[in-house]
């Protein structure tokens, strides 16, 4: 029998999603997150969920995770010491970046600060040229000083980033073999393995940053897999890549920059599969839990992908973060949570980032908490019920949330605490709607066009005030929303990314090497995927970034998976052409010019040809008792609070019609309608919201 869980670790939460597929059931549980070592929560939920179910952990037959713990190990600057060995003269590349920056006429911006300070960066002498031709012999006495200083610094690993070492690996190849042997006890990460693409600062970034978090995370998959293994769990554990593809432990270990968006990826690929439900293939995920919100597009079924993106941006705006080259979600993560703290700023509301997290927690959970949060403030509006949190697992403590909401918001603005409490509730979901443009607008994408896709404990609760603010007009509140990242981690299948830097211009004589460098790049990844163990079929999504002739920046290209015949351009030309337009309008280029690819990448996937969860279809436990209640709701467009119908989702039957304004709760999430609004229940339980919008 197949018995699957899923496993997905926030910074308040840590949510589970088990399925039997016998019965074809699905349990899920959700547990508070342990921010010190959340394997601790993983077990402990692992065990009550496994358990409650009438199963052992030994019954197990996949265990998928996605956690935060490298993405949070970047921002709160908690990596271990870290160094890099990097060619002479580039020493201080990290440092200088690239000209670009998120305010170009302010000169006293704050730039994002690198994970490995100066004194940690050493220069070796060697040299390659951008076709990879030794310039400079690799000078081994150099490594073997830095080597020697690295262990007198406790740097516990090392990132190797040459020049060009993307055309020529062999550099960085011996430099990480003599490090090994001088000092076995460090971690060794080489840029030709983790991000074998040009653009020197970007590539030391990415390669910085995979040093910097290795240990912490290779500790913790080990621990994980450890007590896993110690409650009798002998079969593989998956963990969630910012690609959307699952890997094995021993790959994260080795590039744990590959998990950096490992949660948000899950809860993505679970929204784009909702396109039929909401009838529209085009969608807004949107996924806000305790810690953070994260906003992606998904277009023709799709999430948007990307070769770059930023983590601990200084502001909401490019170029204001670290850079990372690896294929990824291409999303938007804010610290906009129902943990984010409010506070006053400049005489006004501010949240966030900074977040209670699970310790403390928001003032209502009553477990230290004093400054005043999201979650407190939903509670006080009337949105959340506090006999009902986790189906009624957790009371909060609403005189303590309105006493704190009270103190530090309403007192020094000199306002109403409800007035206060709305105030903190229109911030966040202001500054939802703001990443969300980013992804949208930003993009040239028109929202009003999108469905929305709210999940995450939080997100029902703001997902139709964030519609109303985008201006989209359909919401689609998914069954058990509130554990939607764990549910989409029983549909990931196992993936490796590849890339390979080289210049080709798109003409007849260059087909034969175009093809080659694409079948040898699918030979390695069907070798990756063998190496690990997996099972299943292999496919192989072939894409490339391509540009016209002399631009500096290239795009994005999906191209057909077969070899090219030898006298037809057309395929991959008008696959260009194609996406250009969508990118830049159909008058932004002339067909006449030259094309060149500029990376090739390979996506190598094992299809997993076993029956599993459908999250969009899956089965929704019904309840024949009536659940129906009321209690004061606040709706600014009532005038005030209201009483309003409260529906428990279970007691919602097939083509039920909904109307606003109503309360509908399960025990991971509630979903607020606004009035004015309609929908209906479909017969898998999910809740389909059409939105009155202004004129």
């Amino acid at each position: 029998m197949r018995y699957q869980i899923g496993i997905d670790v926030g910074g308040t939460f840590t949510d589970f999603a088990l399925y039997n597929g016998e019965s074809k059931e699905l349990s899920i549980g959700k547990v508070l997150t342990t921010p010190e070592d959340p394997s601790e929560a993983v077990l402990v939920g692992v065990d009550e969920l496994v358990s409650s179910s009438g199963l052992a952990v030994a019954d197990l037959t996949e265990a998928v995770h996605a956690t935060t713990i490298a993405t949070n190990t970047v921002i709160e600057r908690k990596g271990a010491e870290a160094g890099l060995l990097t060619t002479k003269g580039f020493r201080d590349v990290l440092l200088i970046g690239r000209q670009k920056r998120w305010e170009l006429y302010d000169n006293a911006i704050d730039k994002p600060q690198p994970v490995i300070p100066r004194r940690h960066i050493w220069e070796v002498q060697e040299r390659l040229n951008y076709q990879g031709e030794v310039l400079t012999p690799l000078d081994r006495d150099s490594i073997v000083q830095a080597a020697e200083e690295m262990k007198a610094a406790g740097v516990k690993a090392v990132g190797i980033c040459f020049l060009h070492s993307y055309a020529n690996n062999s550099h960085e190849k011996q430099a990480a073999e003599l490090i090994r042997e001088i000092a076995p006890e460090i971690l060794v990460s080489i840029s030709s393995d983790v991000s074998p693409i040009y653009r020197e600062y970007e590539r030391a970034s990415t390669t910085s940053l995979n040093a910097y978090v290795m240990p912490i995370v290779s500790a913790y998959v080990k621990r994980l897999s450890q007590g896993l293994s110690d409650r009798g769990f002998t079969r593989k554990l998956f963990i969630m890549q910012s690609n959307g593809g699952v890997a094995t432990p021993e790959v994260v270990q080795q590039f744990p920059i590959r998990i950096i968006e490992s949660g948000p990826a899950a809860g993505v690929l679970t929204a784009a599969q909702y396109s039929e439900v909401a009838g529209n293939s085009n969608l807004i995920s949107f996924d806000m839990g305790g810690t953070t919100a994260k906003v992606c597009l998904v277009e023709e079924g799709r999430p948007a992908l990307t070769g770059q993106f930023e983590v601990d941006m200084v502001q909401l705006k490019k170029n204001s973060g670290l850079p990372i080259s690896i294929p990824a979600i291409d999303l938007v993560e804010i610290g906009s949570g129902g943990g984010s703290i409010a506070r006053i700023e400049m005489g006004a509301i501010a949240v966030g980032p900074e977040s209670a997290g699970s310790v403390p927690g928001p003032i209502a959970y009553g477990r230290g908490g004093t400054q005043p949060t999201v979650t407190d403030a939903d509670l006080l509006l009337g949105y959340l019920d506090p006999n009902y949190f986790l189906g009624g697992q957790m009371h909060l403590d609403i005189d303590a949330a309105k006493n704190g909401i009270q103190e530090h918001i309403a007192k020094p603005l000199e306002i109403d605490v409800v007035e206060a409490a709305w105030g903190i509730y229109e911030v966040v979901t202001s500054q939802m709607a703001q990443a969300a443009r980013v992804v949208s607008v930003g993009k040239g994408k028109d929202p009003r066009n999108f469905a929305l896709i709210p999940f995450g404990g939080a997100g029902p609760v703001h997902g139709a005030r964030l519609a109303k603010l985008l201006g989209c007009s359909r919401i689609v509140f998914p069954a058990r929303a509130g554990v939607m990242s764990a549910i989409g981690l029983l549909t990931a299948d196992v993936a490796f990314d590849l890339a390979r830097t080289h210049i080709t211009p798109l003409n007849l004589e260059s087909l034969n090497l175009i093809n080659n460098v694409f079948e040898e790049m699918q030979a390695d990844g069907h070798g990756q995927l063998a190496a690990s163990g997996i099972s299943g079929n292999f496919t192989f999504a072939r894409s490339a970034d391509m540009r016209f002739v002399g631009q500096g920046y290239e795009i994005g290209v999906d191209l057909p998976d077969d070899s090219y015949g030898n006298d037809d351009l057309k395929p991959l030309l008008d696959a260009f052409f194609k996406t250009y337009a969508e990118t830049y309008g159909d008058r932004a280029f002339d067909r006449s010019d030259p094309v060149e690819i500029v990376h090739y990448r390979v996506t190598a996937t094992a299809i997993d040809d076993q029956t599993r969860f459908d999250p969009p279809n899956g089965s929704f436990e019904r309840d024949s008792q009536k659940g129906e209640h009321s209690r004061p709701v606040f709706f600014p467009e009532l005038g005030g609070f209201s009483d309003v119908a409260v529906h428990r989702r279970n007691t919602l039957v097939d083509g039920q019609e909904l109307y606003g304004p109503l309360v509908i709760e399960e025990p991971e999430s509630t979903v607020i309608v606004p009035p004015g609004s309609a929908g209906h229940i479909d017969k898998f339980g999910n809740i389909v919201i059409d939105l009155e919008l202004e004129k």
